[in-house]
């Protein structure tokens, strides 16, 4: 057995290996190794830190709990805005689909024009309106993003994330508002309601159901509206705020404009127009349930309530199968087809519908929610025709009713399993129970409150609005205009190239001797 060095024949052997250049070589590569060993270990400490917000400790008295980021969580936010946000081009494709092919210029330059004016005025003031606090009626505070903390209230979102968030559901109403309109809208008039809708109508509404301190947000606590309830207003993530609001503004604008010239009722003995396009209007339905995707599950705004997003992902996915499964089927004997439209429009209803109670339902109540509302979205189309309301891409059934249904289904079909997201996790210590589940009627009649409450006061100031606009003479183009394309009229040029509208105009193909 070797005899063990004593350290100084150590220290002398490491002389003696410094003048050979391959030891040296190695040593350097060594310590190098170390060192960088040393940093890697420092870096997963700082980045741990970073992660769960414990870079600042909790009991400094200087630090705020807005004042910590948690950057998963904005990770999280921002990538369900750039999905909600990707909705626009779902959106665009939808309406041009529906429409008629000698308006579809007018459609896009709606979508994207009523895009960035939304934008500019939730910068300015919408935002303020709808989450800044103030009064139970209206936002007061962070007009032109002045004055914001990190974080929104205790979400730990980043401020901007979540305005990014919220803007994108902002230009979701205002964008639906448009869908019952197209073909005969004047581009100015477009652009002055939209200002007060994205502006005035869906933030100050908004504000009761979703600001800090909205009375319907509130209700049923002591010292706020109706405290005899017990219950405040429900709305995870938008059939009311977003869809009732965009959905009944639209059933203004709709009234308000009259039908498209040549449109013949079915009690008259006519038929719906045609869409131009249902290939178009197919990719933009899916493309929109793509983005549902961001809109339901991002607004738990913490993945790390990862048990609460998936089931709300997947409480998504079943009531859009089911409503467009019982959309087909429940329109199948009114012509005995296999209706695209009223497919398409049927899971886009399921996922309005599930969109208030997808984080308080179990998949079950998802189908069973996402069932009715298939069938109420050909109910509506039927109560339009027979009214004489012309919609040409089904806004008020998808949108305005069934948010209607998907808000006061909550009150039924609420597990009692859930009670709210949190950004580290759920607390469900409170659950909300209905009907169905033994819980009384106290969750409905708190959603039906809300509910009737907002679509009354929508409708009305929608109704305002609209005739306010019609009475300037900007709301509808001339019958001149709408009879001869109001592509071509408003926008100068049409959505395709002439070969396509025209056999004349396609090529000649050269002979072969020539």
């Amino acid at each position: 057995m070797d005899k063990r060095l004593c350290f100084s024949d150590k220290l002398a052997r490491l002389r003696e290996r410094g003048h050979d250049p391959e030891w040296r070589r190695y040593g350097y590569l060594m310590a190098a190794g170390k060192v960088l060993g040393i940093a890697l270990v420092f870096g997963v400490m700082v980045l741990a830190s970073n992660i769960f917000g414990t870079d600042v400790m909790a009991a400094d008295p200087v630090v705020k709990p807005n004042d910590i980021i948690n950057p998963i969580n904005t990770l999280w936010t921002l990538l369900a805005a750039f999905l909600v946000f990707g909705m626009q081009v779902g959106f665009t494709m939808l309406e041009a689909g529906f429409c008629r092919g000698r308006e579809t210029v007018n459609v896009l330059m709606e979508c994207v024009v009523d895009t960035a004016l939304c934008g500019l005025l939730f910068y300015a003031w919408g935002f303020a309106f709808m989450f800044g606090s103030g009064t139970p009626w209206i936002g007061t505070k962070y007009f032109f993003l002045q004055g914001i903390p990190a974080t929104y209230e205790s979400s730990g979102v980043a401020f901007l994330a979540f305005w990014l968030f919220q803007f994108a559901f902002a230009d979701t109403c205002s964008t639906i508002t448009s869908g019952a309109m197209i073909g005969r809208t004047g581009f100015v008039g477009d652009l002055v309601y939209s200002f007060f809708v994205s502006g005035f109508i869906y933030p100050i509404i908004g504000h009761w159901a979703w600001g800090p301190d909205g009375f319907l947000a509130s209700m049923g606590s002591k010292g706020n509206f109706l405290p005899e309830l017990g219950m405040s207003f429900h709305d995870f993530a938008g059939s009311t705020v977003v869809h009732t609001i965009g959905g009944f503004v639209a059933l203004a604008g709709a009234i308000a404009l009259g039908p498209r010239l040549g449109r013949k009722f079915k009690r008259d003995g006519g038929a719906p127009m045609l869409p131009h396009d249902l290939v178009m209007a197919t990719v933009g339905g899916l493309i929109l349930w793509f983005g549902w995707y961001g809109f339901n599950p991002g607004s738990t705004l913490s993945i790390m309530d990862f048990e609460g997003a998936g089931r709300v992902a997947t409480n998504t996915t079943l009531a859009a199968c089911a409503a467009a499964l019982t959309a087909m089927f429940y329109g199948y004997p009114k012509t005995k087809k296999w209706d695209v439209s009223f497919t398409v429009n049927g899971f886009l209803a399921g996922l309005v519908a599930i969109t208030c109670p997808c984080y308080w339902v179990s998949p079950a109540g998802s189908i069973a929610i996402g069932a009715v509302a298939g069938v109420l979205v050909v109910v509506g189309v039927d109560i339009l025709e027979w009214l004489r309301i012309d919609d040409p891409i089904g806004a008020v059934p998808v949108h305005g009713l069934n948010g209607i249904w998907g808000t006061i289904s909550l009150g039924f079909f609420a597990c009692g399993k859930y009670g709210v997201t949190g950004p580290f996790a759920a607390d469900n210590s409170t659950p909300l129970t209905g009907l169905f589940y033994g819980g009384g009627t106290t969750v409905l009649a708190a959603q039906a409150i809300g509910s009737f409450i907002i679509t009354a006061a929508t409708f009305g100031v929608g109704l305002v609005l609209m005739y306010g606009v019609k009475a300037m003479g900007l709301l509808r183009v001339s019958a001149k205009a709408e009879l001869g394309g109001i592509d071509l009229y408003e926008h100068g040029i049409g959505a395709y190239p002439e070969y396509v509208l025209k056999q004349s105009a396609m090529p000649i193909p050269q002979d072969d001797e020539d």
